[in-house]
């Protein structure tokens, strides 16, 4: 489906390109339903600006999971809330062969979290080794790409980061390979520079930066991004974890893989600072109180510390908030933790001469703390931003840079966002969008070229409307008023996403 429309004043002359926007579609296959919202089969909208219109196209990602699905007229892969089990007609032979199948699980290639750019392609991608390549004008679904060709990594998060010169950074587990589990940071270099290096996949071109090892062999911890600065890499190492044996058992048990998720609130959270250079995390052991963190926002260093800005929640509540049931009462009474803005500050040259119990943090913008305890350990305390936000996204030109302004969605009570807010770090002001029975995607910046400061640019979010006799919409705001600049209404049914990725007109 594809169709254009006009705002009721032209879009931004600039704005030229198309925003991807990748989430769940399909829910229910012949007399089967996903049990979890992340579940649902992958459905792709992309949204181009030309020349004050603006086109809308949306397809069904058809990877091995939607084929297999609608072939069999039921769920027939696993997703991690939903387990499928074989049609009870089937034989015990092809039970069994199944059974054994889910032991080591494959894990699906349903990709409907994210897109991400390797070189010159783009894939629609989630979190486990498998990734689909896509055009990005058609939104026509191409190669499946095992992660396992190029790096033992059984999961992979859906967040890379990118420097300007289009190299990909990414980080994946290992989950018990050669005996060991561990975390593993790589690069893939951009491989539009022509030459032999043009190879396709530039997988191929992968390199390992670093490896750090799980604290324990069969529980390593989820994360679903990290944080990235010019010299380091920032990876929080959580306690909550995903019990590998459990896994292995939970087809027999009868229950999801996202019960064999454990959230542990006695213990702590690791942060690991990494030297870009040398591979090598910093001899500091930092630390802070449990938390679960899904959203990393931006990094920044300045006068020997790293300070990093996340989303963090005190426990691993929201993920139950999109169990379709819960989801269907939108009720506002659930109980879902409340997600904290919070900023963390890492000093990463420790004195000599400084004592137990100094707070080490040396800056005067942030009452972020690091506490020297014995062993040389630092307890890191935060300062919060803000509270009840989620999706953060920055002006990307500032990734890794002292930034001070971020765009969220706003949830309140429930999962769903009812608002999009702009937040100044500096002055703590918050400035929001929202209309009467409107839910907004996750907000996405768009610089304006050669643009004046760091707020110069518009923000592209995307509106399931509710009210009736109208439809779902593009939004244009302004970044720095964050006023509506034009929007465009589309003929076709929006569908609630996950995270979006834009790409400029001369890519």
């Amino acid at each position: 489906r594809s169709q254009s429309s006009r705002g009721p004043n032209t879009f931004a002359s600039w704005l030229q390109g198309t925003l991807l926007r990748n989430g769940p579609g399909i829910f229910s296959v012949g007399d089967t339903t996903y049990n979890h919202w992340f579940d649902g089969m992958a459905l792709m909208h992309s949204f181009t600006f030309k020349d004050g219109e603006v086109i809308y196209r949306s397809r069904y990602l058809r990877g091995d999971t939607y084929k297999d699905n609608m072939a069999a007229k039921r769920i027939v892969v696993s997703e991690m809330g939903t387990m499928a089990y074989p049609d009870p007609g089937k034989n015990v032979i092809s039970r069994v062969i199944t059974f054994l199948n889910h032991t080591v699980p494959d894990f699906t290639d349903n990709c409907g979290n994210n897109f991400i750019r390797y070189g010159k392609d783009y894939y629609a991608t989630s979190e486990t080794n498998y990734i689909r390549k896509v055009d990005p004008v058609t939104l026509e679904t191409q190669d499946k790409v095992d992660y396992m060709k190029y790096l033992a990594v059984n999961l992979v998060t859906s967040h890379p980061h990118y420097d300007k010169d289009g190299t990909a950074y990414n980080m994946g587990t290992s989950i018990a390979e050669k005996g060991k589990t561990k975390y593993t940071l790589f690069k893939v270099p951009d491989t539009t520079a022509g030459g032999k290096a043009n190879a396709s996949p530039a997988l191929k071109n992968l390199e390992v930066i670093c490896t750090v090892p799980c604290r324990s062999l069969l529980s390593p911890s989820y994360y679903h991004s990290f944080g990235m600065t010019d010299n380091y890499f920032i990876f929080i190492e959580q306690p909550f974890k995903l019990d590998i044996l459990k896994m292995a058992t939970a087809y027999m048990r009868g229950v999801n893989w996202a019960s064999c998720l454990k959230f542990f609130p006695e213990e702590n959270t690791l942060i690991h600072l990494i030297d870009r250079k040398t591979g090598k995390e910093v001899g500091i052991k930092y630390y802070t109180e449990a938390m679960i963190v899904y959203h990393h926002v931006n990094a920044f260093e300045e006068d020997g510390h790293v300070i990093f800005d996340v989303i963090a929640y005190e426990d691993p509540s929201l993920y139950n908030m999109f169990y379709l049931n819960v989801l269907k009462e939108q009720s506002k009474t659930s109980a879902m933790s409340v997600p904290k803005c919070k900023r963390f500050a890492l000093p990463v040259q420790t004195d000599k001469g400084i004592d137990v119990g100094d707070d080490m943090v040396k800056l005067q913008y942030t009452t972020a703390s690091a506490v020297k305890e014995k062993e040389g350990k630092l307890l890191c305390q935060p300062e919060v931003l803000c509270d009840s936000v989620e999706l953060p996204r920055i002006n990307y030109d500032f990734n890794g840079k002292k930034y001070r302004f971020v765009y969220m969605t706003c949830v309140a009570m429930t999962a769903v966002a009812t608002k999009i807010m702009k937040l100044d770090i500096e002055t703590k002001e918050r400035t929001e969008w929202s209309e009467e029975n409107c839910w907004p995607s996750e907000p996405v910046f768009i610089p304006r070229p050669n643009g004046e400061g760091e707020d110069d640019g518009v923000v592209l979010t995307t509106v399931i409307n509710s009210n009736p006799g109208e439809s779902g919409f593009i939004l244009v705001l302004d970044a720095k008023s964050f006023k509506e600049v034009a929007r465009a209404y589309m003929n076709a049914e929006l569908h609630m996403d996950m995270h979006g990725y834009f790409i400029p007109m001369e890519n």
